[in-house]
């Protein structure tokens, strides 16, 4: 009997971002995007979504492909199947949280926790008064998992997943370097949205990121990461990125990776996830056709979560 092998190098394992990778600038997965990843999960390939997104809020993503798979949220904090299973959580200690917002007390009402809960309690702050002129519409939608707490150190009553300063530019570029002050095992990563005046940055436990979560699950699966193919848009992919054998960065993506030397597949305007995954694993030309150098705008308000 004749027996089928797989180079050794051969893509086994494709990781991909969701806001401004997967999802077009309608924050919707296009048909084409969809059918690919169908088919690479046909063909025996594993994906698996690797997010800033909390994994209740990457579900309604994940449950589209539909297909069974695994999620890495947070930004790596948490690594969870569809239907709930853990593998893996990296949460921010809880001392480390109570030292950060002490030290962080200029900035208590753009502080914003998460814990690694169902329901209310999943997000708490102090207040409204200083976040609903920056977030308005994800306040909205997350108002049934808010909970306010005064003073906000009162919910520390376990680690939580992580800690999120939001605000104007400026005012945020205050807050990164009084976090550089601090001298305290964390992971800090920074977004800007610089037409909506708008700075998201996350407070991560020292050492999580979205390649160290991708590396454990690539170790845990008995691969190499030779076999391991990502794809990504934005600063907080890079760790992924440089992880992966094969790693490529979308026609839409920001700054920080265009010098990379990574290739480049179409925007997420344009299908660059099917793209790539053809170009990969039926060895289709990769057609680049970016139409936007920025990534940060094409990015839902959703992933602050």
């Amino acid at each position: 009997m004749l027996k089928s092998i797989v180079p050794a190098d051969a893509t086994q394992l494709i990781a991909v971002d969701i806001d401004g990778t997967l999802l077009n600038p309608q924050f919707q997965i296009s048909q084409t995007d969809l059918a690919a990843l169908r088919q690479a999960d046909a063909e025996g390939i594993e994906v698996i979504l690797v997010t800033g997104r909390r994994h209740r809020f990457a579900l309604p993503i994940a449950e589209q492909l539909g297909f069974d798979l695994w999620l890495i949220c947070s930004n790596g904090a948490v690594t969870r199947s569809l239907s709930g299973e853990t593998f893996h959580r990296d949460m921010l200690p809880r001392q480390t949280c109570l030292d950060l917002c002490r030290a962080m007390q200029e900035f208590r009402g753009q502080t914003v926790l998460t814990f690694d809960v169902p329901g209310k309690g999943a997000i708490v702050l102090e207040t409204l008064q200083h976040l609903e002129g920056s977030i308005q519409r994800w306040l909205e939608k997350n108002m049934e998992y808010i909970d306010f707490v005064i003073p906000i150190e009162n919910s520390l009553t376990t680690d939580p997943v992580q800690a999120m300063f939001c605000g104007p530019v400026a005012l945020m570029q205050r807050a990164l370097a009084q976090l550089a002050l601090c001298e305290l095992p964390i992971t800090v990563l920074r977004t800007e949205y610089p037409g909506r005046d708008l700075s998201i940055v996350d407070v991560l436990n020292g050492g999580c990121s979205k390649g160290r979560a991708l590396e454990r699950w690539t170790k845990y699966r008995g691969l190499s990461r030779e076999q391991v193919m990502a794809v990504g848009d934005n600063y907080n992919d890079i760790e992924m990125l440089a992880f992966a054998g094969r790693p490529f960065i979308m026609g839409n993506a920001s700054q920080e990776l265009l010098g990379q030397g990574w290739m480049q597949t179409r925007s997420n305007a344009d299908n660059g996830v099917a793209a790539v995954i053809d170009h990969v694993l039926h060895g289709a030309a990769l057609d680049t056709k970016p139409t936007h150098v920025s990534g940060m705008t094409h990015v839902s308000a959703d992933v602050i979560s």
